[in-house]
Formats: structure tokens, C-alpha cells, sequence
């Protein structure tokens, strides 16, 4: 645990020491008067919001990354099924693909509004707004993965008798990992964002219901902490994937970390 926490500071010693520097000319800005507190609240303050309404937050954020998981797992799913659709049926690529590329075009913001709209303020209109936005990184990534196997991988089988079913299984599925967890890695981050864009339309409880209600009373050094924490939680999500790919693919683990 100690060589792999070495490795990470070793490789990542640049961004710590530039984040630190940011944070320090951060808090003399704040510190110094340049800026008002009551524009941008000082580091010590967003921390200090942060330990002291932390039970409230944590009830929030259960609702948020309850959401979070319901639509991940939805998104995850449909993209799959739409990858091993569109690999397998040429004319439903070229009827579906263009289709999914243009709806990347519409801005999530522009969609909430309407599916608070239609579903009311309950979780619904929230997991089908994270299992939009998940959607997509997931049917791309891991269709990129299907049609980038080797192909004469896929004709030794071929010659030898395999079945679709054994190529998929055998040649696809192994192949297309990769892409799937840097989908994964994606699609958990956005699973939270997308999460707290609905919340902030409407609702009763999540981390941005909490956003919008600090946000009307001013306290901004409260709506920092809340920001703070999503980015904590997003990190801590795709560490998990990083995980689970570690567990999955142990072949394919960097040899500086072994």
C-alpha cells in the first residue's frame, strides 16, 4: 500500500504541487481583502462549511449517488445492448449511429426542465436523465472496442468452425475491455453531474436540491463545499472503476506498479 501510494505521489507530484500553489494564492486573495469574502470565500472557510454541515451533506449525497447508481446501471446497460446490436446489424449502425451523435448535440440543461415536466419531482426524471447522459460514452466506447478486434484473430476462429455467439464471447468481449472501463471512468463522473443538474430543477433531497437552497441564502462558501465534495465523489467513482478494471484485467496492469 505504501510503494503504490509513492508510485501515485511520484507520478502525479507536478499537479500536487501546482494545486497547493493555487490554493495558497487562493487563500492570500481571500486572506488579503482583494476579494470579498462574500464572492469567493477563502479555502479555510469551504473546509470549515464543509466539516460543519458534513451530516447534512452526507444525507444529500446518499440520495444523489443513490440516483447516480440507479441511472449508471441503466446507462450501462442500454449501451451495451446498443453496441452488440450495432456491431452485429450493419443497417442498424447506419440507421442509429448518426442518431446518437446528434443527440450529443442537445444540452442536458435544455432536457431537465422538460423531464421534471413530464415525470414530475420524484427519481424517475433524474435516472432517465443520468441514463441519457451515460448512455452514449458507454454504446461508443464499447462499439469501438467490438470493431477494433483482430481481424485475423476473428478468421483463425472463423476457419476452425466458431460461431458468432464463440467469436463475441471469445474475441469481442476480451478485446473491447479497455474501452469499456474508460467508458466506465466516464460515465460515473457524468452519472453525478447529471444527478445534480436534475436536482437542480426540482426536488426534495440531493446534493443539488442542497446547492440551490445555499445558492438563495447566499452562503457561498457552503455552495464551494458542496462543489468540493461532488468532485470528491466523482474521483473516489472512477478510482472504484480503475479497481475493478485492475481486478478484470490483470494482464494489462502497469509493470511500475507491481
Amino acid at each position: 500500500m505504501t510503494g503504490k501510494l509513492q508510485n501515485i505521489i511520484r507520478h502525479n507530484w507536478p499537479a500536487l504541487v501546482l494545486t497547493a500553489g493555487l490554493l495558497l494564492v487562493w487563500e492570500a486573495v481571500c486572506v488579503t481583502g482583494l476579494v470579498p469574502a462574500y464572492m469567493l470565500p477563502a479555502p479555510t472557510d469551504i473546509v470549515l462549511a464543509l466539516i460543519t454541515d458534513f451530516p447534512e451533506l452526507c444525507g444529500h449525497a446518499a440520495v444523489t449517488l443513490q440516483e447516480a447508481a440507479y441511472g449508471l446501471i441503466l446507462g450501462t446497460a442500454l449501451g451495451f445492448i446498443c453496441a452488440v446490436g450495432m456491431d452485429a446489424f450493419e443497417w442498424l449502425y447506419r440507421a442509429l449511429y448518426p442518431i446518437l451523435v446528434i443527440t450529443q448535440t442537445i444540452p442536458t440543461v435544455a432536457i431537465a426542465p422538460l423531464l421534471v415536466l413530464w415525470f414530475g419531482y420524484e427519481m424517475a426524471p433524474k435516472i432517465i436523465l443520468i441514463v441519457l447522459v451515460t448512455f452514449f460514452p458507454m454504446a461508443v466506447g464499447m462499439l469501438e472496442g467490438f470493431r477494433g478486434v483482430d481481424h485475423d484473430s476473428v478468421a483463425l476462429l472463423r476457419s476452425m468452425g466458431a460461431s458468432r455467439q464463440q467469436i463475441f464471447r471469445y474475441i469481442k468481449c476480451p478485446a473491447a475491455l479497455p474501452q469499456f472501463f474508460s467508458g466506465l471512468r466516464i460515465a460515473a463522473a457524468y452519472s453525478v453531474v447529471g444527478a445534480v443538474i436534475s436536482e437542480w430543477l426540482g426536488g426534495f433531497q440531493g446534493l443539488g436540491v442542497y446547492m440551490t437552497r445555499v445558492r438563495k441564502a447566499y452562503a457561498f462558501d457552503k455552495m464551494f463545499a458542496v462543489i468540493l465534495l461532488i468532485s470528491a465523489i466523482s474521483l473516489l467513482l472512477m478510482a472504484l472503476v480503475d479497481m475493478l478494471q485492475t481486478k478484470c484485467m490483470p494482464y494489462a496492469r502497469d509493470p511500475e506498479e507491481t
